[in-house]
């Protein structure tokens, strides 16, 4: 288990992300492209995703690209804002990517998918876990993650396990935040329960004070959290302020050790759903093969949740470049990774097809603790 880093302040990593060029595309390389938030109170999922992506990409750039091509990755801030994502993907679509790749968060991506799709560009690995992505299928949308529907099951089954049945949803009052109160509806009604309140939080908003309110008057035993870092963050610490003893449980979007560094001490106990292996358990290969590529590449990168989604979503993409076409195309790429099947990341599994773009329903629960640890 490895103590975090306190990479939030690394000003100079998110400085060097931002300069990243925007490039047309060229015949003799493969680009890919980005919309993200890189700044705002989202920014780090933004900067950490792409942190690990950019280093998978700089791994296979090293060894001589895809088919003789270097993979590049280019990117545009969108704040987490629904239409400056909107403005940004018809800006980067001019540029004729291969595919759009690693969009942040379900108001966003679901904003860019319409010109995606209009493009016939291949959306791969949106951060995000909203059935709205996933149904109706869409043949040129490719998940890596596991549904926040995946996530909110385990995390209620894991309530009621312990005894805990009145609980509280706190959520993000847009696509994002509806997609998981949706989740936790449906698992507590598999229980025959329902939320004893729900709350909500404006986006890029730490305005919290009427939520908090709201919830608590309910007394839940449990609080379960639908929103980014930062709104989270400011959410436990008012309702702890206001007396609250009970638990809070999140999903994966929140950003782990964004939530983390925000809280400090205050992530004690604090619960968070994970869709990828934890990058600080040695345990699986995989965590071991990803804990060498950041030690060997220093500089801003750092291993934590986002940033190996970054990289296993980079890792799959380019594995589905491999089996396209030796000239790659946007449907080469879509029937590449079609073909890839069934497949071990070194204890990561992945399974696509021609009817099924989801790679992995893989979901565990972690626990922040006072000395900035992540415990699964």
């Amino acid at each position: 288990m490895l103590t975090r880093r306190n990479f939030t302040r690394g000003a100079a990593g998110a400085a060097a992300l931002l300069a990243a060029p925007v490039l047309r595309a060229q015949p003799d390389r493969i680009l890919l492209a980005q919309s993200a938030p890189f700044s705002g109170p989202a920014a780090q999922l933004g900067i950490q995703f792409n942190q690990g992506a950019q280093l998978y990409l700089d791994q296979v750039n090293a060894q001589g690209g895809v088919h003789k091509m270097p993979v590049e990755l280019v990117h545009l801030d969108d704040g987490y804002e629904p239409d400056r994502c909107a403005d940004n993907t018809r800006k980067l679509l001019a540029q004729d990517p291969i595919a759009l790749f690693g969009y942040i968060g379900t108001p966003t991506s679901l904003a860019a998918l319409p010109l995606a799709t209009a493009a016939k560009a291949p959306f791969i690995a949106p951060f995000t876990g909203a059935m709205s992505l996933r149904d109706p299928f869409n043949r040129l949308v490719f998940h890596l993650r596991a549904s926040y529907n995946d996530e909110t099951a385990l995390i209620v089954k894991q309530l009621t396990n312990v005894g805990l049945q009145k609980i509280g949803v706190f959520y993000q009052d847009d696509a994002y935040g509806k997609a998981g109160l949706d989740g936790m509806e449906l698992a507590l009604a598999a229980h025959k329960l329902q939320p004893v309140a729900r709350a909500t939080v404006a986006r890029n908003s730490v305005n919290v004070a009427p939520a908090v309110k709201a919830l608590l008057a309910a007394a839940p035993d449990a609080i379960v959290q639908i929103s980014a870092y930062k709104s989270c963050a400011a959410f436990i610490r008012a309702a702890r302020a206001a007396g609250y003893g009970g638990t809070f449980y999140n999903v994966s979007f929140v950003g782990t050790q964004a939530l983390a560094d925000e809280l400090g001490k205050d992530a004690a106990g604090v619960v968070v759903s994970q869709v990828v292996p934890s990058p600080y358990n040695p345990a699986r290969p995989i965590t071991r093969e990803f804990a060498e590529a950041v030690k060997k590449a220093g500089g801003p990168h750092q291993a934590n949740f986002s940033s190996m989604e970054g990289w296993l979503a980079a890792r799959l993409l380019v594995d589905g470049l491999k089996h396209g076409p030796a000239k790659p195309t946007r449907e080469g790429l879509v029937a590449g990774l079609e073909a890839l099947g069934s497949r071990d990341y070194g204890g990561f599994s992945t399974s696509f097809s021609s009817t099924d773009h989801v790679a992995s329903s893989f979901v565990e629960l972690s626990m922040l603790t006072a000395d900035g640890r992540v415990r699964t």
